[in-house]
C-alpha cells in the first residue's frame, strides 16, 4: 500500500499527555461554560477571564509530555513513502515536540492574533487585555485559537489533500463538530480508504471503513507499525 495519508487528530490524542477535553468531567474547561472562554462573544464581554484561561492552558499544554501516539505518527511522517499530512484540532503543539509537522486548524496556544489587524506572533507564557501587539500596538492581543463561531484556517488546503489521499484517520476526536466532522464524507467520496483510532465508539463510527478501539498510546504504534511492516 502507499499513496497519500491524511490524519485528522483531536483531543483525545493528547489525553494520555495530562491533557483534558472539554467533555471532561474534571479539569480546565470543567470550571468554564464554553460560551465565556471560546467565543468572541466571550472575550468581549470578559477578556480578562478569557486571557487567564488560555494563559492556564499555554502552562498546562508547555509541561505536557509525549505520549507514544505523537511519536508514531512522527515516525510515520517520516518514514511513510508518500507524503503524510497531519490534520490537527489541538492547540497544544505536541506534534511539533514530537518532530512532526502539522496544520492547525484550531490554532495554537504558542501564537498570539491582534484582533484589531489580524498579525500574529509568538504569545509570551502570560497575555493580558493590556498586552500591545507588535504591528500596530494596540492592546487587543488575543489566544491565535480558533474558537465557536469562527472559521477553522487551511481549510482549502486541507480539502486539496482530502481530495487526493488514498487514506484518511480520525484519531481521538468525537466526530461532533463541524466541519471536521464532515472529512471522512470528504475523504470517502474521493475513492480513499477510511479507519477510525479512538477510545470508543462514537456517533460517525458507521462512516468509516474500519476501526480501532482503545487508548491512543496502544492503538496509534500498534496501526503505525501495521504500515510500516
Amino acid at each position: 500500500m502507499a499513496g497519500k495519508i491524511v490524519i485528522l487528530t483531536g483531543a483525545g490524542l493528547s489525553a494520555e499527555s495530562g491533557l483534558g477535553t472539554f467533555r471532561d468531567e474534571d479539569g480546565l474547561w470543567a470550571r468554564h461554560r464554553i460560551e465565556d472562554v471560546a467565543t468572541p462573544q466571550g472575550f468581549a464581554r470578559n477578556p480578562q477571564l478569557v486571557h487567564d484561561f488560555y494563559n492556564a492552558r499555554r502552562v498546562q499544554a508547555a509541561d505536557a509530555s509525549l505520549n507514544p501516539a505523537h511519536l508514531a505518527l512522527a515516525q510515520l511522517q517520516e518514514h511513510w513513502p508518500d507524503e503524510v499530512v497531519i490534520v490537527t484540532q489541538n492547540v497544544d503543539g505536541l506534534h511539533e515536540k514530537a518532530g512532526a509537522q502539522a496544520l492547525h486548524m484550531h490554532g495554537e496556544l504558542s501564537r498570539a492574533r491582534c484582533a484589531a489587524c489580524d498579525a500574529t506572533w509568538q504569545a509570551p507564557p502570560q497575555m493580558t487585555p493590556q498586552t500591545p501587539c507588535p504591528a500596530c500596538h494596540s492592546p487587543a492581543a488575543r489566544p491565535d485559537v480558533v474558537w465557536f463561531g469562527e472559521i477553522p484556517y487551511h481549510m482549502d488546503q486541507i480539502a486539496d489533500h482530502l481530495a487526493d489521499c488514498s487514506l484518511f484517520a480520525a484519531i481521538g476526536t468525537s466526530g461532533q463538530v463541524y466541519p471536521a466532522a464532515g472529512f471522512v464524507q470528504e475523504a470517502r467520496a474521493a475513492g480513499a480508504s477510511t479507519i477510525e483510532i479512538n477510545l470508543e465508539i462514537t456517533d460517525v463510527s458507521r462512516a468509516f471503513d474500519s476501526r480501532r478501539i482503545g487508548p491512543a498510546s496502544q492503538a496509534v504504534p500498534d496501526w503505525v507499525a501495521s504500515l510500516l511492516a
